[in-house]
């Protein structure tokens, strides 16, 4: 990995950093296709694309209780550390819980209430390698919120992975189906003879999971089209450059087409990371996939020609993760508006963040925190406001509600105002 000059950097250069996707386009009419006939044939369907991506026979797609005996029955360490993460992620999220309210606006009581969904759906990868901790990311916010019925799909193996199947149980899902790909979300959305239907879907996954999910959207909620894992760095002369490469590292091992940027302005460490980089990377069991990340078009090492220039980068990068190793870090975050999560100092690995420091790593891709945030109990709630006026109250909103309605032409809202004073 060489570095790179910021100021260097030509139209298609900047395209490719700054205009990323999640590769979906391509597979819309197949995922479609998918989608339909899982809606129409239900279980069939499902079992049928199981053979066909998964190869496997999947018999009984409900494997609650297998989850439940997987968790007794892994490591006692293993266990442990489930539960850590699962109190970390609960007690932060409980955090965020808002709670209902009301006030007095000048003789108008006005507030808000807020409700948990009834049912929601949590796609939890499998495939290359287990994801106990999106178990966790997933089914712990949703529970916190109140969601009464929490499913959870997770790809059908010959023998399904225990310790994702031990961190679902312990997060409290209700309901654990196995079944992967666009089918899961298909059956989520619509229901089948074996699963429920659900309000909203959530989680990561492939292309395939997020073509689908844009295919249910509108029929189900869900949470947002992510894309692979992203993370940018900004590092000042201060930083560990073996610190900063093993965090770009670490996430290159994602995926071959992860995004994995640092950026500085100092040309010595932007040197020093690009070489600590490539020699971790030789290191690491996944140098395939890590290797691949790091000749895509949307990372690199670059040199910004001042700590101004490195910030503007970074917001205009949007990154899922956001690591600042920096002298004063406040500062930088400061000045930086968009990113899925942020990290600071050098002892605050993304890798914490990933597992057990207690926020959520379901985050926004592809420059989408630019306008949205990662999943929160927010996710899992919807509001309503709550108002009460007496005469007094309605009379001094009077002849605002009647001239606006009349200027509208809804003569009838004006006089419903009017009922209400007539002698």
């Amino acid at each position: 990995m060489n570095v790179q000059e910021i100021a260097d950097l030509g139209p298609g250069d900047r395209s490719a950093l700054f205009d990323r996707d999640a590769g979906i386009e391509a597979i819309r009419d197949d995922v479609r296709d998918i989608v339909d006939r899982v809606r129409t044939e239900g279980d069939v369907a499902v079992r049928e694309f199981s053979r066909e991506f998964d190869e496997v026979e999947v018999g009984n797609l409900d494997i609650t209780d297998e989850a439940e005996r997987a968790y007794e029955a892994v490591d006692d360490d293993v266990r442990e550390a489930i539960e850590t993460a699962a109190d970390n992620v609960r007690t932060f999220h409980e955090a965020q819980l808002p709670a209902d309210w009301r006030e007095d606006f000048d003789g108008r009581e006005l507030g808000r209430r807020f409700r948990p969904l009834e049912r929601v759906g949590v796609y939890v990868p499998g495939g290359a390698a287990a994801y106990p901790s999106s178990a966790l990311m997933g089914v712990v916010p949703a529970k916190v919120a109140g969601v009464e019925q929490v499913a959870v799909t997770t790809p059908p193996a010959e023998e399904q992975n225990p310790i994702t199947l031990a961190a679902i149980h312990a997060a409290g899902a209700d309901a654990v189906y196995r079944v992967g790909g666009a089918q899961a979300v298909a059956a989520l959305a619509y229901g089948t003879e074996s699963v429920d239907r659900v309000q909203k879907v959530v989680g990561p996954g492939n292309r395939w999971v997020t073509a689908a999910k844009a295919e249910v959207q509108g029929d189900v909620a869900i949470d947002f089209l992510a894309g692979p894992s992203e993370l940018l760095v900004v590092a000042d002369g201060t930083a560990d450059p073996a610190f900063v490469a093993s965090d770009v590292v670490a996430q290159a091992e994602h995926d071959p087409n992860a995004a994995v940027v640092a950026v500085t302005d100092d040309a010595d460490l932007a040197e020093a990371v690009a070489a600590e980089i490539n020699r971790q990377a030789g290191e690491r069991e996944r140098e395939d996939v890590i290797r691949a990340a790091l000749d895509n078009d949307a990372s690199g090492v670059f040199h910004a020609r001042s700590t101004s220039e490195a910030i503007l980068f970074a917001e205009e990068y949007a990154a899922e993760h956001l690591s600042i190793q920096a002298d004063d870090d406040e500062a930088i975050l400061s000045r930086i508006d968009s990113a899925g999560s942020a990290f600071l100092g050098p002892y605050t690995p993304v890798a914490a963040g990933d597992y057990a420091s207690g926020t959520n790593h379901v985050l926004p891709t592809n420059g989408l925190a630019k306008i949205t945030g990662g999943l929160s109990v927010d996710t899992f709630l919807r509001s309503t406001t709550v108002q009460r006026m007496d005469e007094a109250a309605l009379g001094d909103l009077r002849d605002t509600i009647e001239t606006l309605a009349e200027a509208e032409g809804l003569e009838a809202h004006a006089e419903s105002v009017r009922k209400r004073f007539e002698e």
